[in-house]
This record gives structure tokens, C-alpha cells and sequence, in this order.
């Protein structure tokens, strides 16, 4: 049997409030390609399917497109729901969706009974372990006493154990695959995933999976092998700058008559590159170095030594899909000391200087407003003065 593992789909996010619902159309679309190139039996999705509980219409549209290409590829569809997913709502009509051939595993009550899908060697068992919260979900799985992450997933897999045992007792060669959206020890974020932890820490030991064949894994948004047989799969778009170096993939499991024979990564095609650009808006607007950059989401670290004014506007006549910006001043005469810098220098210079720092340099007006200022400063300090000298001679006097 070969099974495709991806994961964390999180249809209808945004980047930097940037659209990305073309961009998960295409990635979907490709996914489903492999399915077919491959003559993928199964594909499973651990969580996060949906960027938030309640998806917009146009993104249930574009997930739905994605599953039913999948599904005319030739796969059974195996999902469950993630920290992101709504599990009510991405499991509402999943009665009827498995007689289609699309299995949606989001409740806690049912982490112990599979979907079973056969090949010539026999039956494998999927079971579907969706995001567990601790607090809500301790009383369901009978641990009411339950306060971790780790307490809840061992009683899910408890279950899945329970279940797997008498299940072989009838039939040796039953295989069988978990899908569970967690955070597993060893496993590195990449900084796009919203934590999990609520009060207490959120990772689980990949131990508490032992006895699978093979553990597909949600939640990390980078492909990562945890041993073996225990992976994630990441997300299929890069969700942060951070992922800009990132392979997005999925897993190709073959699972033989007698367990896990194989798993290969086959890497994503990008939908679009991220890029990183340094300079100031006269270097990023000029600059061939910067081509490569000009069809990608573009996060721009501005030089000039003056915030620029409408930089994003100007900076997006050569890259449409720049979405980040940050203005990062060069630093002048760091080492010296403010007394160094002032020394020899009008009360007017330093302000002139100072407003300078902040925006630009002051016009001429401006200059005659500070001085104005500044003299008014001055008479109120001299009318100070005298008040005090006048307290000071009635009071000795007295």
C-alpha cells in the first residue's frame, strides 16, 4: 500500500495580509498530480486543514476542490483536525463523506476505532488522533485528573492500542497508521505554528507512539524525520520568512506484508520564493542583484539613512509581492558619547540635529520655530531664576 503524508494545509491564511488562496489552489493541485504519478492509495492529512475555525466560503471552496482532485486521483482520503481546526465543523456531514471516499477523523470519543483500508496483504488500520487539549478533552478520554499534553495523547493511544490488539488477535497482519497533530520531542518549529501550550508544556515523547507501523505527524511546518517511522510531513507553503530556505514536501510511505518497508521524500514544486532584500530604495529599485527577487513575497530591510517616505508603494513598482518592510537606520558614531557629539555645538544645532535624526532636516521655518522655542525657554528659566532670588532675599531678611 502507498500512502502520501502531508499536513498543515492551512487554507485561507494570509501572509503579511496578502491573499495566499491561489497559492494553496496550486500547491493542492500539485499534490493531487503526485497522487496519481504515484498511484497513491491512501492520502492522509494530520491537522490544521483550515487556518481557523470558522473558514471563509471562498476557502472552503479552494479545500474542497483540493480533496475532490485528490479523491479523482485515485486515493482514499484520511484527515483528522488540528489546534486551528474547528473539529465540529470539519467533521459535520463526515458520515456521509466516507462513503465517498474522504475520512474525517475529529472526534475524541473515536481515536480508537479506524478506518480500515485493505490491499492484497490484508487490512491496515488508520486511526485519526485530532489536536487534544488538555482541558477539554480529559473528561472525554476519562483522565479527568489529566493536566498534559503527554497525559492525554498516552490515554488516546491507549485506545488505539486496545483497539490494534484485538484486532491482530483475529488477524496477524493487521498494519496500522496514526495520524496525530501534536508537538513531539525533537521536533524544530519554524516559527509560523501557533503554540500549543496553554499553562504547561507542549511536547509529547515520541515514545508514546510505539507499536505503529507508522506515525504520520501535524503541526510543524518543516519536513522532519523523527525516526523512522514517526515524521512530519510541513506545510506545503512556506508560512514565514523564516521558511524561505525550506523544501516543502511530502512522504511517500509503502507499507509491505509485514510492516513499513519504505518512505521517500519527494519535494513540492514552489508555488512562489520568498526573498530577503538589504539596501536603500535607490539600491532595491536599481540593483540586478535584486532580480531574482522581483516574482517573489519580498520582506525589504531599508539602509537609508532617512526613513523613506511611501517606501512600500515605490518598492512595489518593481516587486508587486513585496509585504514586509523594516527600516533599519545606520548606525552613526555609535561608540561616541552624547557629551563627544554635543561638544562645541549650539543649544539650535542639537535640536536641529535631533529632529534630523528622527525625520529629516528641519527647513528654515522650522529652524525659526526652535528658536523661537528655544528663546522662550530661556525667559521662562530667567523669570525662574529671579523669583527664586527674590524668595530667597525676603526670606533672609524676614
Amino acid at each position: 500500500m502507498k500512502i502520501l503524508h502531508t499536513s498543515d494545509w492551512h487554507i485561507g491564511r494570509t501572509f503579511h495580509g496578502t491573499d495566499l488562496l491561489a497559492d494553496q489552489a496550486a500547491a493542492l493541485a500539485a499534490i493531487a498530480d503526485l497522487t496519481k504519478m504515484h498511484a497513491i492509495d491512501v492520502v492522509v492529512v494530520p491537522g490544521d486543514i483550515y487556518d481557523r475555525a470558522v473558514p471563509s466560503a471562498d476557502a472552503v471552496l479552494v479545500c474542497n476542490r483540493g480533496l475532490e482532485a485528490i479523491r479523482a486521483a485515485g486515493a482514499v482520503i484520511v484527515a483528522t483536525s488540528g489546534n486551528h481546526d474547528s473539529p465540529a465543523r470539519l467533521g459535520a456531514g463526515a458520515a456521509f463523506a466516507s462513503a465517498g471516499g474522504l475520512h474525517l477523523m475529529t472526534r475524541v470519543s473515536e481515536v480508537g476505532t479506524p478506518v480500515i483500508v485493505s490491499d492484497e496483504f490484508g487490512p491496515v488500520a488508520f486511526y485519526g488522533i485530532p489536536y487534544l487539549e488538555p482541558e477539554t478533552t480529559r473528561i472525554e478520554l476519562d483522565i479527568p485528573a489529566a493536566r498534559s499534553h503527554t497525559e492525554v495523547l498516552d490515554a488516546a493511544m491507549a485506545r488505539v492500542n486496545a483497539d490494534l490488539q484485538e484486532r491482530r488477535a483475529d488477524a496477524t497482519s493487521v498494519r496500522s497508521v496514526v495520524l496525530a497533530h501534536a508537538f513531539v520531542v525533537g521536533g524544530e518549529a519554524t516559527g509560523s505554528e501557533r503554540s500549543i501550550s496553554v499553562g504547561g508544556i507542549e511536547t509529547v515523547p515520541a515514545s508514546s507512539f510505539d507499536g505503529v507501523d507508522y506515525v504520520a505527524l501535524g503541526h510543524l511546518h518543516s519536513p522532519q524525520t523523527l525516526s523512522t517511522g514517526v515524521r512530519y510531513s510541513g506545510s506545503p507553503l512556506p508560512y514565514s520568512f523564516g521558511e524561505r530556505s525550506h523544501n516543502k514536501a511530502v512522504w511517500i510511505v509503502e507499507l509491505a506484508a509485514e510492516g513499513l518497508a519504505t518512505v521517500d521524500r519527494v519535494d513540492l514544486p514552489v508555488v512562489r520564493g520568498l526573498s530577503r532584500i538589504e539596501g536603500t530604495v535607490e539600491e532595491l529599485l536599481a540593483d540586478e542583484r535584486f532580480a531574482d527577487a522581483e516574482h517573489h513575497y519580498v520582506s525589504a530591510v531599508l539602509t537609508d539613512p532617512v526613513r523613506p517616505v511611501d517606501a512600500m508603494r515605490s518598492l512595489q513598482r518593481r516587486f508587486p509581492y513585496a509585504v514586509h518592510l523594516e527600516w533599519n537606520r545606520p548606525a552613526q558614531d555609535s561608540d561616541a558619547r552624547y557629551r563627544d557629539r554635543v561638544r562645541g555645538r549650539t543649544d539650535t544645532e542639537i535640536m536641529a540635529s535631533f529632529v534630523t535624526d528622527m525625520r529629516s532636516a528641519p527647513t528654515n521655518s522650522e529652524t525659526a520655530l526652535l528658536e523661537r522655542a528655544l528663546a522662550s525657554v530661556r525667559r521662562y528659566e530667567v523669570a525662574a531664576d529671579t523669583a527664586s532670588g527674590q524668595y530667597e532675599l525676603f526670606g533672609k531678611s524676614a
